[in-house]
């Protein structure tokens, strides 16, 4: 296997012709995988760092998949009497679909679109996407940091994939033997080998124009970047 350089090699889930079946099964595995393996804890861990102290807050995951990621930021402001309003983007139909039928809440709004053609009525305080960039080339990538920046009013986050062989045959091994989803199990390696390294990072946020920025190694391999926008 070729660890040093990012992998081309696409995803199944990045086809559309994936029934909604199989994305729920691959949805509900991916939350069990995030919350079991600290992703969902790093994903909040970059949401409090962007929101401080604040009451009242609007929050958007570009890529929202089945909206667990979003749940999981909600049931921390409800502890904490934050009033918080949630936004997920998502390209897939299906995803869109399986979101709205878990998620009953006038507090979520989910939008079925390419993220590069929404216009927000009014920012968000923050963007944030997880599992998502390692989808994109390095050129989409420097167009969405860009894209997350302008459209964000306090900043955005991104938790993603560190490409590493102990993370890639770890999953591997976990899928084969626990994952009834034949999406995680074909996909899950090759999302790590299009994960990231720490100085490719660095490179994606230079290109971006981008230079006030926190980088940080995240257990289970996962990188956190904050961007803020403002003092919060």
């Amino acid at each position: 296997m070729n660890f040093y350089s990012r992998s081309n090699q696409t995803e199944l889930l990045d086809r559309d012709d994936i029934s909604f079946e199989a994305i729920k099964q691959n949805m509900h595995e991916l939350d069990v995988i995030n919350s079991l393996l600290g992703g969902h804890a790093i994903t909040l861990n970059g949401f409090k760092k962007l929101a401080k102290e604040k009451k009242e807050i609007t929050i958007c995951e570009i890529g929202c998949g089945g909206g667990d990621n979003l749940q999981v930021l909600k049931k921390w402001c409800n502890k904490k009497n934050i009033s918080a309003t949630f936004i997920g983007i998502d390209i897939n139909a299906w995803c869109i679909e399986y979101a709205k039928s878990k998620i009953n809440d006038k507090k979520f709004q989910f939008i079925l679109s390419d993220y590069r053609n929404y216009d927000f009525p009014e920012r968000p305080d923050i963007i944030f996407s997880s599992l998502f960039c390692h989808h994109f080339n390095n050129e989409k990538l420097v167009s969405m940091l860009q894209w997350m920046k302008s459209n964000s009013e306090i900043g955005f986050f991104i938790n993603d994939l560190h490409r590493n062989p102990l993370a890639y045959y770890s999953i591997k091994l976990l899928a084969k033997f626990f994952s009834k989803s034949y999406l995680v199990k074909n996909d899950a390696p090759i999302s790590v080998l299009r994960g990231f390294q720490k100085e490719e990072w660095e490179s994606l946020l230079q290109q971006s124009g981008i230079s006030n920025y926190s980088l940080q190694w995240k257990w289970a391999f996962r990188w956190l970047i904050v961007v803020p926008n403002q003092i919060t």
